[in-house]
């Protein structure tokens, strides 16, 4: 028998870093570090536009540096939401035109400020006579995304599942699969797992051992590594509902006791968990990663 001094010592699992969706009216640097600082934030997200235009905007390189050096001083992992309009398999081309645009200008944004990732919303066909089309326009519009991103190793992509209904692309986690098949898996397309999204797509997260059967569902869907981000929403409405409500976590129909397995799954390990709850000023923000960071196993 070993002496105790012999036996190996258990190797915690990696800290989830838990942060918020900030804003950054004012200046990128002026308005998202303090408001990090004061809801706690461990890793934070931004929009670099406006979240429901198309507006284009170069950023401030005086702003940028400043945030890129106060995000690097504490710690911070950064990633970009993409605006919501954002469809690449839309049936409308000036839609998918302007959605490649926006990829292509977060990702450059992204290069400037530091980010590890933009997340994008998976798009919708609408009709149903262009699914199959959609998938090939998700093919056609991403790899040269990708490529680029790759050759100047700058964020990564991360695709995020909707909330479903309207012809979406993919909202279920096991749609990831196809969805990642149609750009042949490329290395620099990762997923972005949103609670919300999976409780209003159908996956029951509040059942006991619901999120962990999910969780399970999109590893087998992506793999173990494919999953680089997590959105921690609790929300307003019934599971199956395809309604993407947010609500504050443990308040709303899915509950602590599924986003204590979330922060449990292995597949979370190390990866950062962002909430986009509803808050007044950072107040809320706080509250919600406060209150991940006591579910925190």
């Amino acid at each position: 028998m070993s002496s105790p001094a012999s036996d190996p010592v258990p190797t915690p699992a990696p800290r989830r870093p838990v942060g918020s969706h900030t804003p950054t009216a004012g200046g990128l640097a002026r308005a998202a570090l303090p408001y990090a600082d004061a809801a706690g934030s461990e890793a934070v997200q931004v929009y670099v536009g406006n979240s429901r235009g198309w507006a284009l905007p170069p950023g401030d390189p005086g702003q940028d540096a400043a945030f890129l050096a106060g995000c690097a001083e504490r710690g911070l992992p950064v990633y970009i939401h993409a605006s919501l309009l954002t469809n690449i398999g839309s049936p409308t081309p000036a839609t998918v035109e302007r959605s490649v645009a926006t990829l292509a200008h977060a990702l450059d944004r992204g290069t400037a400020i530091g980010a590890a990732g933009v997340v994008f919303h998976a798009g919708s066909a609408v009709d149903a006579g262009h699914a199959e089309a959609a998938m090939r326009q998700v093919r056609e519009a991403l790899l040269p995304l990708l490529d680029s991103a790759a050759s100047r190793g700058g964020p990564k992509l991360l695709v995020e599942p909707s909330a479903g209904g309207g012809r979406s692309l993919a909202s279920r986690v096991e749609h990831l699969e196809p969805y990642l098949d149609a750009v042949q898996w490329h290395p620099w397309l990762g997923a972005c797992f949103d609670t919300c999204h999976a409780w209003a797509a159908g996956h029951d997260l509040a059942r006991p051992g619901g999120m962990t059967e999910t969780l399970d569902a999109l590893v087998t869907a992506v793999g173990a590594d494919r999953l680089w981000l997590v959105h921690a929403n609790d929300s307003r409405d019934p599971c199956g509902s395809t309604r993407d409500r947010h609500e504050t976590i443990g308040k709303g129909s899915i509950g602590e006791p599924a986003f204590a397995e979330l922060l449990a799954h292995p597949a979370t390990a190390g990866i950062p968990v962002i909430v986009e709850t509803p808050t007044e000023k950072h107040l809320g923000h706080a509250d919600d990663i406060a209150t991940l960071r006591r579910l925190h196993p």
